[in-house]
């Protein structure tokens, strides 16, 4: 997906903060959807961090009851779009449609050639099959994957866009801004692709990156001291403002 279209998908030109929900149980789960609409994010996302697949989707059925027209995206942990396509596919056929799935990993090897990606390619065709409908965001040289040599993040990048409408990054683990030089490599070799990076955004530093990246996924950074599944609303709304929504 270009970078303009996204940005008019969300009514923005300036980064889409979209928060993620780490989630317990739909009562949570609600109140941080809550907090993010109230806080003017047009979108979040849901992850199972704490517990398997199966237990989310009962939660997102009853999450889209309550916000029915609102953006909804998915993490399942570790699991790749070969995996969640298929279920996403058959969550919108029974009436409970998301709106986007964000892979930790979206297998890119830069090792192999443009021809010989041949797990991305897999997956790519579990998504037509699919029938989901949904905007497909790939992890890329992502933090708890295989580590890519930095060397290799413009071939990295490139080849994501082939294969994704949004391309994220990383810094190295959770809570850790990623390298300036890195994203700028991405930017460069990701072309007109939307980039995104998801992890170690934080209201103070959201500004070096906002000229580069068209997606903030931010938990950590705008999350209450010490606490890992509920979003502090005073450091989303200075998060935004920071960024000139």
């Amino acid at each position: 997906m270009n970078r303009s279209e996204f940005h008019l998908k969300f009514g923005s030109r300036n980064p889409i903060v979209l928060p993620v929900i780490h989630v317990l149980d739909h009562v949570q789960a609600k109140r941080n959807v809550a907090v993010a609409i109230k806080c003017g994010c047009p979108g979040v996302f849901l992850i199972n961090h704490d517990f398997e697949k199966e237990k989310l989707l009962p939660i997102i059925k009853s999450i889209r009851q309550e916000f029915p027209d609102y953006w909804i995206g998915v993490n399942f942990l570790a699991v790749t779009g070969e995996f969640a396509f298929p279920i996403l596919g058959a969550l919108q056929a029974q009436g409970t449609p998301v709106d986007g799935y964000w892979a930790d990993d979206a297998c890119i090897d830069e090792r192999r050639s443009d021809d010989e990606q041949i797990d991305a390619k897999r997956i790519d065709l579990v998504r037509q099959k699919s029938g989901w409908q949904g905007l497909y965001i790939g992890g890329t040289a992502f933090k708890k994957q295989r580590e890519v040599d930095p060397q290799h993040y413009a071939k990295s990048g490139r080849l994501a866009a082939r294969f994704m409408d949004v391309v994220v990054t990383s810094g190295i683990a959770t809570g850790h801004a990623a390298d300036l030089q890195k994203i700028n490599t991405f930017r460069e070799s990701c072309g007109n692709t939307a980039l995104g990076v998801a992890s170690g955004i934080t209201p103070e530093n959201a500004h070096l990156y906002a000229a580069h990246v068209d997606l903030f996924m931010v938990a950590t950074g705008v999350n209450i001291d010490n606490d890992f599944y509920n979003i502090d609303s005073n450091k989303l709304i200075k998060l935004i403002k920071t960024i000139g929504k």
